[in-house]
């Protein structure tokens, strides 16, 4: 079965085709980074109209990549929440076109859960059940998952995301937009003896990292005119915190669960720092994408549409974005 899925749900136009849920044929993504980067964030408004310009000459080219034409599509899936409204009416409107014209089914696909599906296009089969830990600019959430199509919310994040505590970070140390990657880059090879708190909120699974991020505002103020070598240290330091934070409770998590897996998924899930950590610490196997299939992509929203498809539940002209869509 040969899916085309489509993903604008914040400043990627994506489309790929996967066939059978785990064999990506082709995977295109325009990325928006440098036309954000000047604003020091995503300006939703932009993103929308940059989906606008973009959308047709990637599908197009998706599907001359993987030699295919529509005649060989067997359903078309989209992302429908959640995320900016703007962007993700490009992606459903565009979609839902194709699919009417060519009279095939189409499946709206939860963004966090296509995250997840990320996984089974690695090369390996996850074993369920599985602990997931979804961690992005907007999300760090702990789901148990039983099944495909059976999901548990653990717990969430109280105020920023990791991903979003780190834009927020490389933004107080002067590093450029996205953070993720700066702060990654900073840290490099960095021994540091700075120290940052930590918030375990112990007795439930959720997140919290402002008070992290708080600390090194107030870090850097003491500092007037800091070197590069402190920004390097105060970077490792920021990145070792949030890391520390997200392995340990998901590990513990794991453990009183008694899951078979750990898998990893989301843009932050790309962080090579978070990524060895896991490795070195987890007593479990952990699954995690290769980077590029971390971040925001259609080949993931296409894996995830397999199994929906294979459970019988396509939708219908009738879909429509959720913004808020909620998951787990």
């Amino acid at each position: 079965m040969n899916i085309l899925a489509v993903e604008t749900s914040c400043d990627e136009t994506a489309v790929a085709i996967v066939k059978d849920g785990s064999t990506i044929v082709s995977n295109l993504i325009a990325s928006q980074v440098e036309i954000h980067a000047k604003y020091g964030g995503i300006v939703p408004e932009v993103a929308s109209r940059q989906h606008l310009l973009t959308m047709v000459p990637v599908a197009e080219r998706a599907l001359k990549d993987a030699g295919v034409g529509l005649e060989q599509i067997d359903a078309i899936a989209v992302t429908h929440g959640p995320g900016l409204a703007g962007s993700l009416i490009v992606g459903v409107n565009f979609a839902g076109a194709l699919a009417m014209a060519h009279n095939l089914p189409i499946i709206g696909i939860n963004h966090l859960e296509g995250h997840i599906y990320a996984n089974w296009l690695s090369g390996a089969t996850p074993q369920l059940p599985c602990l997931c830990l979804i961690v992005s600019g907007g999300h760090s959430d702990l789901i148990l998952m039983e099944g495909h199509g059976s999901f548990r919310k653990l717990g969430g994040t109280r105020d920023d995301a990791a991903g979003e505590a780190f834009d927020k970070g490389a933004r107080i140390l002067g590093l450029p937009y996205p953070g993720g990657p700066a702060i990654q880059a900073a840290a490099l090879g960095v021994t540091t003896s700075l120290s940052l708190p930590r918030a375990w909120l112990k007795e439930c699974d959720d997140f919290s990292f402002s008070g992290v991020k708080t600390a090194l505002l107030h870090m850097r103020e003491e500092k007037h005119d800091p070197s590069e070598s402190w920004i390097c240290q105060a970077a490792a330091a920021y990145q070792e915190a949030i890391v520390d934070v997200l392995v340990t409770k998901t590990i513990q998590a794991a453990g009183r669960l008694a899951v078979k897996q750990i898998l990893l998924a989301g843009g932050v899930a790309a962080n090579s720092a978070l990524r060895d950590r896991f490795m070195a610490d987890s007593p479990l196997p952990v699954l995690i994408p290769p980077p590029l299939l971390c971040t925001d992509n259609a080949a993931m929203i296409a894996s995830c549409a397999f199994f929906h498809l294979s459970n019988g539940n396509p939708d219908g002209s009738e879909l429509d974005v959720i913004p808020g869509l909620a998951f787990g």
